[in-house]
């Protein structure tokens, strides 16, 4: 059964530290109750750019298009905005309004909820430091790229020579995959290896850290400002490789393979574990950052509308990244096609040359007609005659080199770097594109921090004072952790961080989440607080999403990942230096180990909240009651009149008159009522005034 909403008052009264409260209802009372000592946002607009730059990340850039490319196309961005509609916008909307309803960071809000599951926002705040830690990394290495395209030629266009030798390694590579793997990373051969640190990015991390020092140096009204240039400038270089990439010649066929529909896949459990993954990931659910950000936002504020906007501009983002992406890897995949076709004529040229070579087998068209499409009338030649002429000859196609999808660092720093290498004025394009990258790192780097920070600060007095101190230290800290990244060996700790640290821990927290709202507070209730804020009630088809739909889809995801990690042990990707290619590897034991801890560092704050506090709460029990014992000199006495004045019976005057209920009431205690009972300092659970 649903609890009631509490009043404004009742809000006030079960947490006077956090200094909630809500908009009047049309019970004649008016106003908004505000925090005296709450910071807020100078516009709407800092508020709107804040919450579209955390969600919009580098995910959106390097992950979607390539889940997109891998699981069917234009099939998965349906199945995508079908779990974004069901799951996504609910959860978004519920963290949103928590956060904005109780103006608290993530430890405060779930603190609101039970104290007992004040656990579930320090999770978070492990969650965000791991993010964090190696997240700034990638911010590092796109600062490392960033500077070195002012020069001409790129660095990477070309295999250095030693001794007018090009080296072996780039050769069989090429020369934006060996600027990587050896300029860039020089990579060791494996996780085990672990290599001296490079000098050069372990610099760029320190630049990298600085930045974000300086931008969240006053918190939100100084990172707020940096957000209307990183925010914004994204989607201006996005435009610009759209209208440029359209221009190539490849870019239809690329943008047709995105959207050709394999409705096939939506049979596949794998494709749901993904696209609920992606959606999960997209919208930033279980850091805690949305919940900060709303916090500071006056509760007049229609939450609801800015989960459906935040919402429908990450997912569009998204498809225009991915219209970007495939338009560029067309005309990529098109001239590494070309090159294909070259060379094999080369080789038949020099087959006709060395020995007699029947002339039928030879092709008929006229490689200089401008007006031939080469690649399309070699296709049509080698699927007649190309298994019966000698020289090992190859099938050009078009579709093989896009079917070698790549993501992550893959994508950014080799394949669309490569292609940005064939464009005309190459380094303006390529100073573009890691511009880009670096204000969508720096946009989503902010809102980690502030998902650290804002809960910490609000429920450490101590903290709060000394909010700036507290910002540079954990920059430091996190500078000098994350120099575990910049070894030889670090890109591996990237992966590891990036595929485990934070996807099953954020699950667990967003599961906590939902069933916290949903359950124990009441979703009825939540929604009775919502329509104060908003003098409006959202529709109640929330409350059957919540309750059910998220809850159920968010436990199967939990589960789809666990069986995932306990039947098939954990991966990673590592370049070998000998053959020039990347070769999947197991992890070993001890980084298994390392694993194991990520994951229980993370999630052991949820247990350990509810023991404290139910530890506590028992303590307190025992405490109040040989106080009363010793208060009446170890006798307890009855009370004729209500104005006994025992400690219980004054508590109960003071809750009665502070709620207006009768003294003649049949049940002033009543389950209704137990929660509006006044709570003293360090008062912590429900149950406090149950005992009393």
């Amino acid at each position: 059964m649903e609890k009631p909403p509490l009043s404004n008052e009742d809000y006030m009264a079960v947490t006077p530290e956090t200094q909630l409260g809500s908009l009047a209802g049309e019970d004649g009372q008016e106003g908004v109750v505000e925090p005296p000592a709450r910071d807020g946002w100078d516009s709407k607009v800092e508020y709107f750019l804040a919450q579209v730059g955390f969600s919009v990340g580098l995910g959106n850039v390097w992950r979607f298009p390539y889940l997109c490319h891998q699981n069917g196309g234009g099939a998965f961005l349906l199945l995508y905005v079908l779990l974004m509609i069901l799951v996504g916008i609910p959860l978004f909307f519920l963290e949103l309004a928590a956060g904005q309803s109780i103006r608290q960071g993530s430890i405060g809000v779930w603190k609101h909820i039970s104290p007992k599951l004040a656990g579930i926002g320090y999770s978070s705040c492990v969650v965000c430091f791991f993010v964090a830690l190696y997240y700034n990394v990638i911010i590092g290495w796109s600062l490392f790229y960033l500077g070195n395209s002012f020069q001409y030629p790129l660095p990477w266009q070309e295999c250095p020579e030693h001794g007018n030798i090009t080296v072996k390694e780039c050769e069989a590579s090429g020369a934006t995959t060996y600027f990587w793997f050896r300029k860039a990373l020089n990579i060791t051969d494996s996780i085990n290896e672990m290599g001296e640190f490079n000098l050069v990015i372990t610099c760029c991390l320190l630049a990298a850290w600085t930045i974000v020092c300086l931008g969240m140096f006053k918190g939100i009204k100084s990172s707020a400002k940096v957000m209307y240039f990183s925010s914004v400038f994204p989607y201006v270089v996005l435009l610009c490789f759209l209208i440029r990439g359209l221009m190539l010649e490849g870019a239809a066929e690329g943008i047709k393979y995105m959207f050709y529909p394999k409705l096939e896949i939506w049979g596949e459990v794998q494709v749901w574990r993904q696209a609920a993954t992606q959606v999960f990931f997209a919208l930033g659910l279980g850091f805690g950052s949305v919940i900060a950000y709303s916090s500071y936002n006056p509760r007049s504020n229609n939450c609801h509308r800015d989960a459906l906007t935040v919402s429908t501009i990450n997912f569009l983002t998204s498809v225009l990244a991915t219209l970007v992406v495939f338009a560029v890897l067309g005309f990529r995949a098109r001239e590494v096609a070309m090159r294909c076709v070259t060379q094999n004529l080369e080789k038949l040229s020099e087959q006709f040359s060395v020995g007699p070579l029947d002339r039928d087998l030879l092709p008929v068209f006229n490689i200089s007609d401008p007006s031939l499409d080469l690649l399309e009338a070699y296709r049509e030649w080698f699927n007649v005659h190309g298994a019966k002429v000698p020289g090992n000859l190859t099938d050009c196609s078009l579709e093989n080199v896009m079917n070698k999808g790549v993501e992550g660092t893959g994508l950014a720093f080799i394949a669309f770097t490569e292609a940005m290498t064939l464009f005309p004025g190459s380094p303006f394009w390529s100073a573009l594109f890691f511009l880009m990258l670096l204000n969508l790192g720096l946009s989503t780097m902010f809102g980690t921090m502030e998902g650290i920070l804002t809960p910490l600060t609000d429920n450490f007095k101590v903290l709060k004072r000394h909010k700036t101190i507290l910002t540079v230290c954990s920059c430091i800290i996190g500078f000098l952790i994350g120099m575990l990244f910049t070894q030889r060996c670090g890109n591996y700790f990237v992966m590891m961080f990036d595929d485990y640290s934070a996807t099953l821990p954020l699950i667990i927290v967003v599961v906590f989440e939902c069933f916290s709202v949903s359950w124990v507070y009441g979703a009825d209730r939540f929604l009775d607080d919502i329509e104060k804020m908003l003098h409006w009630r959202p529709p109640v088809v929330y409350k059957y999403l919540w309750k059910y739909v998220c809850l159920l889809a968010m436990l199967g995801l939990l589960g789809a990942s666990l069986l995932k990690m306990c039947f098939k042990r954990p991966t990673y990707t590592a370049w070998n230096r000998e053959t020039a290619s990347e070769v999947t590897l197991d992890y070993p034991d001890w980084a298994l180990g390392v694993l194991a801890v990520l994951i229980i560092f993370a999630t052991l704050p949820v247990p350990l909240g509810y023991i404290h506090s139910t530890l506590r709460n028992r303590a307190r029990r025992n405490s109040i009651g040989s106080g009363l014992g010793t208060d009446m000199g170890g006798v307890y006495t009855k009370c004729s009149t209500v104005e006994c004045d025992t400690p219980v019976a004054a508590l109960l005057d003071e809750h009665l008159e502070r709620n207006r209920i009768p003294k003649d009431s049949p049940s002033p205690l009543g389950e209704e009522n137990l929660r509006l009972l006044p709570q003293r300092e360090g008062a912590e659970d429900i149950e406090d005034s149950t005992s009393v």
